[in-house]
Formats: C-alpha cells, sequence, structure tokens
C-alpha cells in the first residue's frame, strides 16, 4: 500500500468519525458516502472503487452506532414497497379482465348460437320499404 492510499483511508476514518459524532466540518453532516467523501476530501468514486470496505464500514457503523438505516437503504426499501404495491394493482386488474373476458366470450358464444338457430330470415317490418323490388 502506498503512502497517499494510506492517507486517504487514514482520512476516510477520520471524517467517519467525525460524520458519526455530528461534528462535520467539510460536509453537510448527513450520514452518506457523498458526505463521508466530502468530508475526507477525496473523491466519492475513490470511495466506492478504492474504498469499497471503508464505504461498507462506514455504514455498518452508522447503523450500529445511531440505530439508523443508511439513506441508500431507506431508498432502496421505499422503491421496493412501491414495486410491490404495483406488482399488486397491476395483479388485480389481470384478474378483472380475465372476468371480463370470460364474461364477453360467453356473451359471444350466446349470441353466435342465437343467430344459428332460426335459419328463416326474420320478417320485414311494415314501415320497410325496399330499395329494389323483390322477383
Amino acid at each position: 500500500m502506498n503512502e497517499q492510499h494510506h492517507d486517504e483511508r487514514t482520512r476516510i476514518r477520520e471524517a467517519m468519525d467525525r460524520l458519526l459524532a455530528g461534528q462535520a466540518t467539510a460536509s453537510n453532516g448527513s450520514l452518506t458516502v457523498v458526505a463521508l467523501a466530502a468530508e475526507a476530501g477525496v473523491h466519492r468514486m475513490a470511495l466506492q472503487k478504492r474504498h469499497a470496505d471503508l464505504k461498507n464500514e462506514f455504514y455498518e457503523r452508522v447503523r450500529n452506532e445511531t440505530q439508523q438505516v443508511p439513506e441508500p437503504e431507506k431508498q432502496l426499501r421505499a422503491t421496493v414497497a412501491k414495486l410491490k404495491k404495483t406488482i399488486s394493482n397491476q395483479k388485480a386488474e389481470i384478474d378483472e379482465l380475465r372476468e371480463v373476458v370470460t364474461r364477453l366470450t360467453l356473451a359471444s358464444a350466446v349470441l353466435t348460437q342465437g343467430n344459428g338457430a332460426s335459419e328463416e330470415p326474420a320478417p320485414a317490418p311494415d314501415n320497410v320499404i325496399p330499395f329494389r323490388p323483390t322477383t
């Protein structure tokens, strides 16, 4: 591990301590990776890629020390709940549409059989005048 890498890790750990103590100096103090990176003075992607273990350690400490759920996890849980509700609504709609299809199929069958039962055409009403006289 080179000196710069070690220095970054030290700054990230110190930033973790400050954020968890509520003494942020360079960020907004929120318990997120973005705030941690800003507080440590490192690029967010460096924290995500090179120091992923520290990012995970930070979220674990947030969960254990503050008894809070990290913000990304809250957002994911909200998205999952929203998607579950959408799936439930779609299942109900599909069931309703299946019932409609069944009823329409039965109605079509009844109408089809009703038309085939009488082979003679219906007599024309008295007030209908044909265009061409019948031969």
